[in-house]
């Protein structure tokens, strides 16, 4: 089990960032994470529990995708900003479900 204080961020490298791109790729990081080494929505989980848990893996797994398909834009543009803020939020408003 790796230590729960240190965080590799996959999607960085060792140059310098301002503090709010980290959060999205910290974030995202985490939810990667989850999925993919601690096995989220194969694991301990009854997705099919109830509505709640079947919103919560269908909004899971279209903020994965989505992180795995984003491309970091040269220029920061507010329309780009812009999504990206609306997909931490919508991944903050199911960290309830992030647990394994």
């Amino acid at each position: 089990m790796d230590p729960g204080n240190i965080l590799k961020i996959e999607t960085l490298d060792d140059g310098w960032r301002d503090k709010d791109s980290i959060m999205l790729h910290a974030c995202f990081q985490l939810l990667s994470d989850c999925i993919n080494k601690e096995e989220l929505l194969s694991g301990h989980t009854d997705w099919e529990a109830d509505e709640k848990h079947r919103a919560a893996k269908s909004e899971i797994e279209e903020l994965y995708v989505w992180w795995q398909s984003y491309k970091e834009r040269d220029i920061p543009d507010d329309d780009g900003y812009e999504e990206e803020t609306k997909m931490l939020l919508r991944l903050i408003h199911i960290r309830w479900a992030l647990w394994t």
